[in-house]
């Protein structure tokens, strides 16, 4: 039974009875003359990605649904409370097994998931950042099952995207619909460039003097993401740089500009850990700044999210992050993992095997949707093949059960009908924890369909939390 977030046996729910007036009082040219108006405000604003690898229009407009989800204020608070135990504990996690090794000396977690992992950097282990910080934007996708019951999907520890539709939903909403924000108190997100700006600059390295200056760091214009990188510049009122723009000398990274070179103290990197430094990663990146990770471990300028922050965001060690609450905060997880096989483990492979066309099976370094299996969704050919990948390749693989993702109401032709949603709120860690009332809903706009990312034909919406 799917929990819809509006209707409640018939009847709808608090945080959602000042918009039932709203629809029903919208007629249909309204919204469609609406919907074009939000189509054509992102085309003018840029807010549009690529998808790698496939032809037709390498600027892609993000479907973008006016319908926005509502949470009240208890069940936010709950959220919030969830995510920055998740985002201690992951950074905790982080500081060790680039340390001591505390929670594998304990047999809390396999040596091998941690140290044999392709994203973790031997280069760093044995240097803390400044503040101990590795991960400084945690992004938590999150599923709802019912009223009370949240579960997180994954972590997203690295360059978590999609904050930019997160900002620009709500700057087209209240655009096209003031009287919405004049008629419900909702809370504000439009702090966050700052709130990131100041979490950058409360993780400059002991040798910053003055001011920090800080950097986003992208791999350029073809990059699919380039619009967000260049968006968050702007708000954060910093230079948006790619690697040529930079040098490192004297044990410090220097920004080029007319006036002469500017020392940078925290660079927020938008790239792959690869890309970084072709003298510590790939000798072929022309993407990065040479000598970087020289002047990183000597303390002569933070790199945020940390090289190697990876490893808390893979999907096989997402699997013991509760273990990693109790471990290191001695809690009890305030939000739940979704249950999880581990296919490199000989019993959790067979019942994987023997109930594929139940499951949902993911890769364990995949994103954006790509290298899954939705098992109830899936031709027989399809789970044939991907049965075949697993028995080849069992350690790349988790799975999970098919969870019944709650609905929203969402625009489509016919009118309004409910569509399958998660959320990606975004944490941010320095000096404090802190995240901004709201997040990036992503909606799946086809009937029945479980996958809301992107890449693979989802939608956005605004994500309202009310004010007490």
């Amino acid at each position: 039974m799917t929990f819809n977030e509006m209707y409640d046996a018939g009847k709808v729910r608090e945080p959602y009875a000042r918009l039932e007036d709203w629809t029903r009082s919208m007629p249909a040219e309204l919204r469609q003359m609406k919907q074009a108006e939000a189509e054509a405000l992102f085309r003018r604003i840029g807010i549009t990605f690529a998808v790698y690898g496939e032809g037709g229009d390498p600027d892609r407009l993000i479907p973008f649904d006016m319908f926005p989800r509502v949470f009240a204020q208890a069940e936010w608070r709950k959220l919030e409370r969830g995510v920055k135990q998740r985002a201690r504990a992951l950074n905790a996690f982080l500081a060790d097994v680039y340390g001591r090794g505390e929670i594998v000396r304990a047999g809390r977690i396999p040596a091998r998931l941690v140290y044999d992992n392709e994203a973790y950097e031997r280069c760093v282990a044995g240097f803390m950042p400044p503040r101990g910080v590795f991960s400084h934007i945690v992004g938590v996708d999150l599923v709802r099952t019912g009223p009370d019951e949240f579960f997180v999907l994954e972590d997203n520890c690295r360059t978590p995207s999609g904050v930019s539709y997160m900002l620009e939903n709500r700057e087209i909403m209240m655009r096209m619909f003031p009287a919405l924000f004049r008629e419900n108190r909702i809370e504000p997100v439009d702090g966050y460039p700052q709130l990131l700006r100041r979490t950058m600059a409360s993780v400059a390295p002991n040798k910053c003097e003055g001011e920090p200056t800080v950097v986003i760091l992208t791999p350029g214009h073809f990059n699919s993401a380039y619009y967000e990188h260049s968006f968050l510049a702007d708000l954060m009122g910093v230079e948006l740089v790619e690697g040529p723009d930079l040098y490192c000398e004297g044990g410090f990274v220097w920004m080029r500009t007319t006036e002469g070179p500017k020392k940078v103290d925290v660079i927020y990197r938008r790239l792959d850990d690869a890309y970084l430094d072709p003298l510590c990663f790939r000798p072929d990146s022309m993407l990065g700044v040479p000598g970087l990770m020289d002047v990183y471990r000597s303390g002569g300028v933070t790199i945020a999210s940390a090289p190697g922050a990876g490893v808390a965001d893979d999907k096989a060690v997402y699997t013991y992050v509760p273990e990693m609450i109790r471990f290191y905060l001695g809690e009890e997880p305030i939000l739940n993992n979704v249950p999880t096989w581990q296919c490199s483990k000989e019993d959790d492979l067979k019942y994987v095997l023997d109930k594929l066309p139940e499951l949902v099976v993911k890769e364990v370094h995949g994103s954006g949707g790509y290298g899954m299996l939705v098992g109830p969704k899936s031709t027989k050919e399809q789970i044939e093949a991907f049965r075949h990948k697993i028995t080849e390749d069992p350690d790349n693989y988790i799975a999970q059960p098919t969870l019944a993702l709650s609905s929203t109401p969402t625009f489509v032709e016919e009118g309004i009908a409910p569509r399958h949603v998660d959320l990606r709120p975004y944490c941010l860690v320095g000096e404090r924890i802190e995240l901004v009332p709201g997040g990036l809903t992503r909606v799946a706009l086809t009937e029945g369909s479980l996958v809301v990312n992107s890449s693979q034909g989802g939608g956005v919406k605004d994500t309202w939390v009310l004010a007490e």
